[in-house]
């Protein structure tokens, strides 16, 4: 395990009082925006500000010592499909669960990328806004670790990769790759050779762990018509996407979706199609919820408590916040439930 680097030390009035040749009473005057300055001191205070990343602490425990009471999540995906996303919305009420009995804040913000992610760590770092924070969706080439590291931050990743280990932060997987290869072995079973997986977004780890051990069961069953699409998550790419694959030479017997919205989406179009759920094609969403039981068929789906693993991340930042050890920790692995839409291949179709 590689040593604790020491935080970054964030800059303070006396830093920029020393750099712009002034008292440490003027640069208070000049940022605050107090008389007692002239407009020349102030825009050079101000300048010199900006040249060394100071920002005010805007919380007032952070000033006593005591910490912001807050931890900081940030998701870095397009907020038309977050949305409608089951899944956040049940991670975040578990989270909430534990953060209201420990009286900590959620500062939450959703941005377009991980650059953006990255710019908002280094600003509520600076101003002391966050104590620590919960990260979300891990990418295969990822600058936040990197990052959170330079500053010093605890953290915990959230569907991180198990085997992953730092002094910094915790870990809370689950097991994509064991779901998917149960998902494999009971459409198998089916009689299903061809087999669609229409994927989350590219580069995000679990994305590819779930694409990875796609490949690796229809290799161990010498399946070669089976694949995996990666989309946005939206139920327009979901629908695009079916049609696509429906529409094909050898169409797919089985559609495996990375969630509900675009499994309902994926029903709907093949419907539209003139393919009946089963009987032709049958479907599976990885993210169980009511809305799989609110439409016909009802779906089969992967089942997971997304609460309870909202909660067992808190609990670890927490933790972390005590001043215990970062750990890895595994939650169950989601249970395929077999509904309405997943049944025997017609063996016409193969």
């Amino acid at each position: 395990m590689p040593a604790k680097r020491s935080p970054a030390r964030r800059p303070t009035m006396k830093d920029i009082a020393q750099r712009a040749g002034v008292s440490e009473s003027a640069v208070s005057f000049a940022l605050n925006g107090r008389p007692g300055v002239s407009e020349v001191t102030r825009d050079r205070v101000r300048r010199v500000a900006e040249q060394l990343g100071w920002r005010p602490s805007t919380a007032a425990r952070a000033l006593s010592g005591e910490g912001a009471a807050t931890v900081g999540l940030v998701v870095a995906r397009p907020a038309e499909t977050l949305g409608v996303d089951s899944f956040f919305l049940q991670l975040i009420s578990g989270i909430q669960e534990v953060l209201a009995e420990r009286h900590l804040g959620l500062l939450f913000q959703v941005l377009e990328g991980v650059d953006d992610e990255c710019a908002v760590y280094r600003r509520w770092w600076a101003e002391h806004r966050v104590d620590g924070v919960l990260v979300v969706d891990p990418r295969t080439d990822d600058p936040r670790p990197g990052l959170l590291d330079e500053l010093g931050l605890p953290a915990v990743v959230i569907g991180g990769a198990p085997d992953e280990r730092h002094p910094g932060w915790s870990t809370v997987w689950a097991d994509d790759a064991g779901a998917m290869a149960s998902v494999v072995d009971r459409l198998y079973a089916l009689g299903h050779r061809r087999i669609t997986h229409i994927a989350g977004l590219p580069g995000l780890a679990h994305t590819e762990r779930r694409i990875r051990t796609l490949r690796a069961e229809a290799g161990r069953r010498g399946l070669t018509e089976v694949r995996s699409v990666t989309t946005d998550y939206s139920d327009a790419q979901g629908a695009a996407v079916t049609r696509r694959v429906l529409e094909s030479d050898a169409p797919p017997t089985a559609l495996v979706y990375d969630n509900d919205v675009m499994a309902l989406a994926g029903v709907a179009a093949a419907t539209e199609l003139g393919f009946s759920v089963p009987a032709d094609v049958s479907v599976v969403s990885w993210e169980d919820s009511a809305l799989c039981r609110m439409v016909k068929p009802w779906l089969s789906a992967l089942s997971r408590d997304t609460v309870e693993f909202g909660r067992t991340a808190a609990q670890e930042l927490t933790a972390l916040l005590d001043g215990g050890p970062a750990r890895t920790v595994r939650v169950p692995v989601p249970r395929l439930i077999e509904r309405d839409s997943t049944g025997p291949c017609d063996a016409g179709a193969l």
